[in-house]
């Protein structure tokens, strides 16, 4: 399954081109910044506006890679690893999830160290106005939204175009400094971002699926908001 997965890619730099200018322009200027904006005005909370703009970004990221990588090449979800998985693959999941907590424990712990800020706007919101509306709407947004469209889109398409092209070391760093760089200007997660991205692309690569780094990426994302809204 896996050797099918990584020798049927027939995308092309137009394809990327456009994909990367959706991600490093019109969704930073276009859904972050204004939509984000418009919304915040219209809630008047951080955590609302930030969750209805990921929602948007959840759509924009899923539509443009169905219309634009997908479609016109007559493909499937499944090109995108949208498929099954090996179950004997659990216990490596367990394994990626315990290693991603430790490193970002560590990670905090040095920036703490080195007095390097990590208040997260979207969390001090949270944390201002902690009901169970709130940390719904908060665990739904990190731990189910967000792992959903970018490992389709950031290890589905990014690491698997890179992969193909250049090499399975190749596809990781690159596809994770992207995922990085989109992160920016929330500093203070961009570590954890990078070293997430590596992970979740390994687990890709070895299992020609994204569904396990979508529930690495969730289960992670859950602990964090469950952290850092009752630590």
């Amino acid at each position: 399954m896996k050797k099918e997965t990584f020798s049927s890619m027939e995308w092309s730099y137009k394809e990327l081109g456009l994909l990367l200018l959706l991600t490093l322009v019109i969704v930073p200027v276009g859904i972050e910044f204004l939509l984000h904006d418009f919304l915040l005005q219209i809630f008047q909370d951080r955590l609302y506006s930030g969750t209805a703009t990921g929602f948007v970004m959840a759509v924009v990221f899923t539509l443009s890679v169905y219309s634009i990588a997908i479609k016109p090449k007559q493909l499937r979800w499944d090109a995108v690893g949208l498929r099954s998985f090996s179950g004997t693959y659990w216990k490596w999941m367990v394994v990626w999830t315990v290693v991603l907590i430790v490193a970002s424990l560590l990670i905090v712990l040095l920036m703490e160290i080195f007095q390097i800020g990590i208040d997260n706007m979207k969390t001090e919101s949270l944390k201002a106005n902690l009901n169970w509306f709130t940390f719904s709407v908060g665990f739904i947004s990190a731990a189910i939204i967000s792992p959903l469209y970018e490992e389709i889109f950031y290890r589905g398409f990014l690491y698997k175009w890179f992969r193909m092209k250049w090499g399975v070391s190749t596809g990781l760093i690159i596809s994770s400094i992207i995922f990085t760089i989109v992160h920016i200007p929330t500093y203070n997660t961009l570590p954890v971002n990078f070293i997430s991205g590596i992970i979740f692309a390994w687990t890709y690569e070895k299992t020609g699926s994204v569904l396990p780094a979508m529930i690495i990426h969730g289960t992670f994302n859950g602990i964090a908001v469950i952290l850092a809204a009752f630590a």
